[in-house]
């Protein structure tokens, strides 16, 4: 039997809840308290009523043995008697009620239960109550409740003990208009630690059971906690069957809902609450982590139709054939302490549910059929929501956090960097061991790169990755990152700076390789990152690695770029990349570049981008270029810069040596694209000197045709359409564009030609 099963069949006996000890908070309708020898008292406590009350009160004592004794070295408080303290009205009854019944329920009491005020205690700064046990007070007490009335204090936290376990217990209302309580059985051993500002004002019941019989006891399931506690101490230890009948984690599912809100341990129910305080005792015992989250589980697939009645389609009248698709995730986590835990989304894998089948027969909470349409059969859509019980050992924490993706591994990778860098502490340290464990993880798992382009994000993850492992001075896994995942093809420029810094910290030779190898995987793709990861590597090489490192490098970009095809071949047809178009700033970076790494490449690149002027035009690409590069001084006097700046002069200059002149009559370009009946008629008006304008009166989609033409071929012709009649008109004038564009372009050339000199 796989652990999966072997879990829930030992919880199934676990159905009774209740612990030794229960809180929690409820909404509190302030009650009017009333204190003989004081009066009415004002919650929050005053100060100043705090001063009265003690005045009032009498020295708290202690029981030992028969006798009844005041110690202020064991016990230092203030008492008042039930007898002169009045607690009145609407709703402090039915308050009361509640909390009874939700001590109760946690204490796995099944017969009523009565609260009855046994004392009203005044903890001033330095009261405590060292660890004893409380007596029967009455005859059928067996538990006490403590409720704690807004005050502002510090400190008096309430610690109980039983078989083993603790609990600590700060009874602070979460804001005035809350109370915290507490209950625990009467046989547990308890402590008030000491007050260390303000004063903490509490009301003490006996709680009572009606009616007779055997005094409630807690549930004891010691039995199934050292059995659950041994099946998950092996399964931690690796001892339990094979990988795929021991998962990284597991995830049992609770019977009740709870919405994000109110999801907790304190406020789980029944049967649940019983489960998770034998897992909560059994993972402490074990090495195990245990969280309770809010699981989600979405399905799709196909479904067929069932029959058919009125003339409405029923969800009731489709079935089922095949599930198609399925995702699970984890979300909204709480600690055994209250606390929220940062775990952010968790994927959950097949073999984690416990046990596996457990929404086979379960009820969906939304459910919704799709009819056929078209070729497409009918379909469903459903999806599962419940709080579930999730936990792992220990030693595969690391393990379990890299499952869950990078959104939730590098952050916490992150943080461990952060804390071992703050720390000071050695590269041999535990806490750098832990990080260097998970980014080994993380590399395992890092998903495969080549499906989807990246999206520009600044950092990428791969940056922050590298940044991250660059923190921790992690040469192995930097190395490994860089081998395996930048040369694989998860690489882009907004890696460029985080990627250097963190090859810095290789072996010079060894950096050169791996950055030769980053660059021949990604240069076909991305050329524009290639250039600029070499540039940046040659303008500050690291000491002791000069530039020259970088020839196998900046050979294995030239040889891909493009141009001639049998150099740089396209991508494969059905690959999702495509070259991205080439930018001056590619030029930039590859001439500044290759004549920091050698002279010799920097030529023959130069060579390559004049020998086609297809792929890097003159006026779009080469141009823009060498105005950057003649602006600066590292590079204006270079060879391959002079041989670039010499091809855009004689450029310039043959195309400001043409003629230039504003057209004469009216006859325009008539380079169209189409030989329709209407673009025929454009093109002889627009060859015709004598007219100005032309009226087309036809239909919009015509219309809209003739003026996509126009657009499309650079026409000199302004439109506009007129609205009167039907069908509408398109009023095209000619206008002198081509020549204003040429005029423009020669005092763009002049400019660049007196710059150029």
């Amino acid at each position: 039997m796989s652990i999966a099963r072997e879990l829930p069949s030992l919880l199934s006996t676990v159905r009774t809840p209740g612990d030794f000890c229960t809180a929690g908070t409820i909404e509190l309708a302030l009650p009017l308290l009333t204190v003989q020898g004081v009066g009415a008292v004002a919650l929050p406590l005053l100060p100043q009523q705090a001063e009265q009350l003690i005045a009032v009160a009498d020295r708290a004592p202690y029981g030992r043995g028969a006798q009844t004794i005041v110690d202020t070295s064991v016990r230092r408080t203030w008492q008042i008697g039930a007898e002169r303290v009045r607690l009145e009205g609407a709703s402090w009854a039915r308050t009361l009620r509640s909390i009874a019944e939700r001590v109760a329920e946690g204490l796995g009491v099944t017969t009523a239960v009565t609260a009855q005020l046994y004392k009203l205690l005044v903890y001033d700064e330095g009261s405590f109550f060292i660890e004893h046990r409380d007596t029967e007070k009455v005859p059928g007490m067996f538990a006490t409740l403590v409720v704690a009335l807004p005050s502002i204090h510090t400190g008096g936290e309430l610690v109980v003990r039983h078989k083993g376990r603790e609990v600590r217990l700060d009874l602070h209302g979460p804001d005035p208009s809350m109370a915290a309580f507490a209950a625990f059985y009467a046989d547990c051993v308890h402590e008030v630690l000491p007050v260390t500002s303000g004063c903490r004002l509490v009301l003490v019941y006996n709680l009572v059971r009606e009616g007779r019989g055997r005094l409630p006891q807690p549930p004891d399931y010691e039995a199934e906690t050292q059995s659950i506690a041994a099946l998950l101490a092996a399964w931690g230890a690796g001892e339990w069957g094979p990988d795929d009948e021991a998962p990284a984690k597991l995830v049992y599912p609770l019977e009740h809902a709870y919405t994000p809100a109110e999801l907790s341990f304190q406020a789980l129910k029944g049967a649940d609450a019983a489960a998770a305080a034998v897992l909560t005792a059994a993972a402490q015992r074990s090495g195990c982590e245990l969280h309770v989250a809010l699981l989600t589980i979405e399905e799709s697939g196909s479904a067929e139709y069932s029959g058919y009645s009125g003339r409405s389609w029923r969800d009731d009248e489709f079935e089922i054939v095949e599930v198609c698709s399925s995702s699970a995730v984890l979300s909204d986590w709480r600690s055994p302490d209250g606390t929220a835990a940062e775990l952010g989304i968790f994927p959950v894998e097949d073999g984690d549910l416990c046990p596996p089948d457990m929404f086979e027969d379960m009820e969906p909470d939304k459910q919704e059929f799709q009819e056929a349409t078209g070729n497409e059969g009918a379909s469903f859509e459903r999806s599962y929501r419940r709080a579930a019980l999730v936990l792992w050992p220990k030693a595969r924490r690391l393990e379990v956090i890299s499952q869950a993706g990078l959104p939730v591994s590098l952050p916490w990778l992150a943080s461990l960097a952060r804390c071992w860098r703050d720390s000071g502490a050695p590269t041999d340290s535990p806490l750098w061991k832990e990080a260097h464990e998970l980014a080994g993880h993380m590399l395992d798992a890092w998903p495969e790169y080549g499906e989807w382009p990246r999206h520009g994000e600044a950092p990428s993850t791969a940056a922050r990755m590298l940044a991250t492992l660059a923190q921790l001075k992690d040469a192995a896994r930097i190395d490994a990152f860089l081998a395996d995942i930048s040369a694989a093809g998860d690489y882009g420029m907004s890696d460029n700076e985080s990627l250097l810094a963190a090859a810095s910290l290789l072996a010079p030779r060894r950096a050169a390789v791996l950055i030769e190898r980053i660059v021949r995987a990604n240069a076909a793709k991305d050329p524009g990152a290639c250039a600029d990861l070499l540039a940046r590597g040659a303008a500050a090489p690291p000491p002791g690695r000069p530039a020259r490192d970088l020839v196998a490098a900046a050979r294995a970009l030239l040889d891909a770029l493009p141009g001639h095809p049998a150099r740089a071949p396209q991508p494969p047809a059905n690959a999702w990349w495509r070259r991205q178009e080439i930018s001056s700033d590619l030029i930039v970076d590859l001439v500044t570049a290759l004549e920091r790494i050698d002279a010799t490449l920097a030529e023959q690149a130069v060579d390559h981008l004049l020998a086609w002027p297809k792929t890097y035009g003159l006026d779009a690409v080469i141009l823009p270029a060498v105005r950057h590069l003649t602006s600066q001084a590292a590079t204006r006097d270079t060879p391959g810069v002079q041989r670039l700046r010499a091809a855009c002069v004689q450029h310039l200059r043959a195309r400001t040596a043409e003629p230039l002149e504003p057209p004469t009559n009216w006859a325009r370009a008539a380079r169209l694209n189409c030989r329709c009946a209407h673009c025929t008629e454009l093109a002889g008006f627009l060859r015709n000197p004598d007219e100005p304008s032309w009226i087309l009166k036809a239909a919009e989609a015509v219309r809209a045709h003739v003026t996509s033409i126009v657009r499309h071929c650079r026409c000199d012709l302004d439109l506009v359409t007129q609205r009167r009649g039907s069908p509408y008109s398109l009023v095209c004038t000619k206008n002198q564009a081509s020549y204003e564009r040429r005029e423009k372009q020669r005092r763009e050339d002049l400019q660049d030609l007196e710059r150029l000199r």
